[in-house]
């Protein structure tokens, strides 16, 4: 079992920080030097500020080596960029934008990344298509589309006789790719209800698919197409996952969840380790046997070989809790790492010592993301959480620095001048002290918890709420009791039974939870609707659960004022106010989306996706939703936010994927910033 390291997190050094002082160069930039946040006229044109982009980037997804040199797909830009990344100058010396395909929806980045015939093939989302790069003539090719928008090529492979073979979301299929004549195959449904088909492999006479949702090891024979499950018996009858396969010669090499299986191609001599916390991101095979794997949240790097008992550690990249997108070997004591951040590590495998290169150093165009959530220390600073960092500008003197972080904050709130965030895919709760941006972790949720949605300070107790949902096929989600003092978490898994958790207010010591019955996805329902459950943070109890609305499975959002709980439907997109009193819905009706709910000076928003991106006037006393503002863009990664200016009608949020301050004055006119 690999060593864990507690300590690891407790506090990060400057390296691993890492803030970085970034020029501003953008005319809108330029003049966001100066102090930022000038109230926009009231009522008056034009009722809203930008300063440039909100968070920007050098993340990337899929990534693989050839030739000496690494390319890397960027995350979350229109259009993504193919990079070409020289492991002897450590420079980016190459970057070539991937062209919108025929099919509707646009590119943003690429998972999954192999070669073939020296040509680089390339598999995006969320439009699930494939391209080819030609290294030798810089050339990108579109070649074909698996399917519609909204829909992801995760994993690709090659054969020893150059044939592609792709898996998909959220059709859950494999297909094959011939680069010589173009032809394109599927295999059909291999698992009933199967979306994600996450890693994948190949050999001479069978294509492997590692299934998320179901958690099975898939052989599919190339000639006449026959599935066979070849999933080991000792994983039990649910595993996890498979979220990574590597061919190892005349076995397959796997991780599930947090297993290792070393397997027969055929199904048989099985080999399970359990890693304990670890879990595994990326596996490369050496000529001479030999497996290096590259683990979370740590971070480490080990190596395995067929009959070991235990993985053997080699080292520690310097980029803690980082995703690998992908290992290789440069010599046979060389390894290289691809970390999702936006970095590329080299690693001496006789002593441990590695170098890093972050790519935004490197000359990887960096360009706007979407943003995963904001917030605003009045009067101080403006903090926007992208993949992997936070981007801090001063509101007094208009500096900007970015901090790494060890993950995507899903949600961050603000307690004694420091910020806590929550961080997916970890499921780690951090406590970031902006005087001098050192971190300190405050733990993970676990219990399968990987996606923190909703935290609240609760100030009657001094304890953060997290809400939370499971990855996978689990429906069930947990209310995590987090002091953030003393590290103590109480986590109450289940506790809407058979359904995660989207979102959580908290009003006189009562936690008001919002569910939503298809938990992490692969697995059927129970439910048929979302509830809303009250749970008494002095007796650790639920008091009542209802369902609110019949028919709605998500509650996006809700929040408590003067006694009416308000809610925010996510897949039929919606609101309702109901009588915490009575437990009765006493109004109901459409919403222009979904997003979240924010209660200030007396009155409630909501802040939506969809229709343009808007902001809703919900309450207190109104028959149906006031538009107060359009036009804002559905830029955001999770849901629209808003940051409100204590004493005022001024918001910082999204103009498109612009940081901006805007004027959210009900008593307004709306405001329109469509462009």
């Amino acid at each position: 079992m690999p060593r864990p390291h507690p300590a690891r997190w407790i506090v990060l050094t400057v390296l691993t920080a890492l803030t970085l002082v970034l020029p501003l160069t953008s005319p809108v930039q330029a003049a966001a030097q100066a102090p930022l946040g000038a109230p926009p006229a009231r009522c008056g044109a034009p009722g809203f500020q930008t300063f440039g982009p909100a968070t920007t980037t050098g993340a990337i997804v899929g990534a693989v080596l050839h030739g000496g040199r690494g390319y890397v797909v960027t995350r979350g830009l229109k259009p993504p960029i193919v990079a070409e990344f020289d492991l002897a100058t450590r420079k980016v010396i190459r970057s070539v934008p991937l062209p919108d395909g025929p099919a509707d929806g646009a590119p943003e980045g690429a998972w999954a990344t192999t070669v073939s015939g020296g040509k680089i093939y390339i598999g995006t989302y969320p439009v699930p298509d494939l391209y080819r790069f030609d290294p030798a003539t810089g050339e990108v090719e579109h070649l074909h589309s698996f399917g519609r928008n909204g829909g992801f090529v995760w994993s690709l492979a090659t054969a020893p006789d150059g044939t592609i073979y792709a898996g998909t979301y959220s059709d859950g299929r494999v297909w094959e790719y011939s680069p010589a004549t173009g032809a394109v195959r599927n295999f059909g449904v291999l698992a009933a209800g199967e979306r994600y088909v996450r890693s994948i492999a190949a050999d001479a006479d069978n294509v492997y698919a590692g299934l998320l949702d179901k958690g099975r090891l898939m052989a599919i024979g190339r000639a006449d197409g026959a599935v066979r499950d070849i999933t080991p018996a000792a994983l039990g009858a649910k595993p996890a996952g498979f979220g990574v396969l590597a061919d190892y010669g005349d076995r397959l090499l796997a991780g599930s969840g947090t297993f290792l299986v070393d397997v027969r191609k055929d199904g048989s001599d099985a080999r399970v380790l359990d890693l304990g916390v670890t879990s595994l991101d990326a596996i490369t095979v050496a000529a001479d046997g030999t497996a290096y794997l590259s683990s979370r949240p740590y971070g480490s790097i080990y190596r395995y070989r067929t009959g070991d008992t235990a993985l053997t550690e080699v080292g520690t990249p310097p980029s803690p809790g980082d995703e690998h997108r992908a290992l290789a070997l440069t010599d046979e004591h060389t390894l290289v790492g691809f970390a999702g951040s936006g970095g590329v590590w080299s690693m001496d495998l006789r002593t441990g010592k590695s170098e890093f290169t972050e790519l935004l150093d490197a000359g990887i165009p960096a360009g706007p993301e979407r943003p995963q959530s904001i917030l605003l220390d009045p009067r101080k600073a403006i903090y926007v959480a992208g993949h992997w960092a936070v981007e801090v500008r001063d509101l007094r003197t208009g500096a900007h620095r970015r901090i790494r972080v060890p993950g995507e904050p899903k949600a961050m709130l603000l307690r004694n001048h420091k910020i806590y965030a929550a961080l997916y895919p970890s499921g780690q709760i951090i406590e970031l002290d902006p005087r001098n941006d050192r971190i300190r972790s405050l733990g993970y949720l676990g219990n399968g918890q990987k996606r923190p949605w909703d935290m609240e300070y609760d100030r009657r107790s001094g304890l953060l709420l997290i809400a939370s949902a499971p990855l996978g096929a689990d429906l069930s989600g947990a209310l995590t009791l987090l002091d953030p003092d003393t590290g103590k978490m109480d986590v109450y898994h289940d506790v809407v039974p058979d359904q995660s958790l989207m979102s959580l207010t908290v009003d006189g010591g009562i936690a008001y939870l919002g569910a939503d019955v298809l938990g992490g996805g692969g697995t059927p329902p129970t439910q048929s609707a979302a509830a809303v459950a009250a749970f008494d943070l002095r007796t650790r109890k639920v008091l009542w659960q209802v369902t609110p609305v019949p028919g709605n499975r998500t509650i996006q959002d809700v929040i408590v004022h003067r006694g009416l709980l308000y809610g925010v439907f996510k897949r039929n997109a919606g609101w309702f106010v109901m009588d915490l009193a009575t437990r009765t819905v006493i109004r109901q009706g459409p919403l222009t989306g979904y997003g979240e709910l924010y209660v200030h000076r007396g009155r409630v928003f909501a802040s939506t996706y969809f229709g343009g991106g808007n902001v809703h006037q919900l309450g207190p006393d109104l028959a149906e939703p006031k538009l107060v503002a359009t036009g804002l863009g559905d830029e955001w990664y999770t849901n629209p936010q808003l940051a409100f200016e204590p004493n005022s009608w001024n918001a910082w949020t999204l103009v498109g994927r612009d940081l901006a301050l805007v004027r959210l004055d009900p008593g307004c006119p709306a405001l329109d910033v469509t462009p």
